[in-house]
């Protein structure tokens, strides 16, 4: 298939390139590089790669995709306390202009939601802006007869999430801390637990949602990319096994996390591979190796 990767030169976006690239599908992406996680080095010589914004996207030619995956936005919770404008304008509107180009072309539209909306989207703009989108995505599938399904990821981890700055995850986090011997910085009092979900298992759960079309169901698709399983911020740092070093709670952050991804099992046949016990035990022997 002719597929579009919106965000395709970030954390998950270019591994989902990657994916798609090896089962066959000619993969365009637009990035406007505009997070910290997002790097020129993703780039292939087998994709087609548009900088520009998303926004803006209407504005040029394209052809005819099958599929768009839409995971331009800016991520993350604590920042968007800093700029709301910035997240609900480009998680909002780069939405709505990726629904309309789909619309036009017919595309189908898998949409990367957020885990963020379980904790209520009136906790931060972030999860408002997320959660709004999918809002947008539902009305385009009702009002247009489109196929417009959404994929709410839980905590993704693994290989090129950014490890510093104010995208960086807390498994990144911690590697770089226990890299430079360092204590692992622990929010609140660290018993808040989070389902944390390899990138390969986000990505090939995302993918086969774009197999289908989903215009037929009428009713507001939602389905959850987690392995089904949780651990404390505590136990994540017992892993890694360094000393721990606790500061203040941050606000807008959900207490829990947990994936139901029996509704992704039964549509599609992915199952996630990866286990973060697995994946901490993995770093931790190649540091010790080094």
């Amino acid at each position: 298939m002719k597929v579009l990767v919106t965000g395709g030169l970030g954390f998950v976006g270019s591994h989902l390139v990657d994916h798609l690239c090896d089962l066959g599908h000619e993969v365009f992406v637009w990035d406007n590089l505009c997070t910290e996680s997002a790097s020129e080095d993703y780039m292939r010589e087998d994709v087609v790669y548009t900088k520009k914004d998303v926004r803006n996207i209407c504005d040029d030619e394209h052809p005819d995709y099958e599929v768009i995956y839409h995971l331009a936005a800016y991520a993350r919770i604590q920042p968007s306390f800093e700029m709301p404008l910035e997240y609900l304008s480009n998680d909002i509107m780069g939405t709505a202009a990726i629904c309309e180009l789909a619309r036009k072309l017919g595309s189908r539209v898998v949409y990367a939601g957020s885990s963020s909306a379980y904790g209520g989207p009136m906790l931060n703009p972030y999860a408002f802006a997320k959660y709004t989108g999918e809002q947008v995505c539902q009305m385009y599938k009702e009002v247009y007869q489109m196929s417009t399904v959404t994929a709410r990821f839980f905590n993704v981890y693994g290989d090129r999430q950014p490890t510093t700055g104010k995208w960086a995850t807390v498994v990144g986090i911690f590697e770089e801390q226990t890299k430079n011997m360092q204590p692992l910085t622990i929010t609140g009092d660290g018993d808040q637990r989070r389902d944390f979900t390899h990138v390969s298992d986000i990505v090939s759960g995302f993918a086969a949602l774009g197999h289908k079309d989903w215009s037929q169901d009428d009713k507001m698709l939602v389905f959850n990319i987690g392995t089904g399983e949780n651990h404390s911020i505590n136990e994540l740092a017992d892993m890694f096994t360094g000393e721990k070093s606790y500061i203040p709670a941050r606000p807008g952050e959900a207490r829990d996390t947990l994936a139901d991804n029996s509704m992704l099992k039964s549509c599609t046949d992915w199952k996630p591979s990866t286990l973060v016990t697995e994946y901490v035990q993995s770093f931790i022997d190649s540091v010790k190796k080094n």
